[in-house]
């Protein structure tokens, strides 16, 4: 997991242009955030559990009831691709991604797109080294 969470830092940064002037935080931490929920978002547009879960916190990856987060994660975006216009908003959440707006206070960390990735509101925490979704 930290291995993955630094490959995420070497990859290429939205440009500076691109944060919204209503953000809270640095600008590495801004870039950091978003690049953890866009890769979210893209397990979910791809129907990959394994990659939805890398960006999910200990707690959210744990083994439930004898599943695995991979396992829950697959069941629950094999459920929601039934559903009506659900990749159409996928895809819109991706894009706003890089306009919303992102606050940062200590280790803790929300961004504010048109619906919650999790619950409301789309919470990050600094963990692992990395920012990584929290429920």
């Amino acid at each position: 997991m930290v291995l993955l969470c630094a490959l995420a830092v070497l990859a290429p940064a939205v440009p500076a242009a691109a944060y919204s002037e209503r953000s809270v935080g640095t600008p590495e931490q801004i870039a950091w955030v978003r690049r953890a929920a866009h890769r979210f978002l893209a397990g979910e547009l791809a129907a990959n559990g394994a990659e939805a879960c890398a960006v999910l916190t200990a707690a959210l990856r744990a083994t439930m009831h004898g599943r695995t987060c991979e396992q829950r994660w697959d069941a629950r975006l094999q459920k929601m691709r039934r559903e009506r216009g659900v990749r159409v908003r996928l895809l819109g959440e991706q894009h706003a991604v890089t306009s919303a707006r992102v606050v940062v206070h200590g280790n803790v960390a929300s961004i504010e797109l048109p619906s919650p990735l999790l619950r409301e509101p789309t919470r990050f925490v600094w963990t692992e080294n990395c920012w990584m979704l929290a429920g």
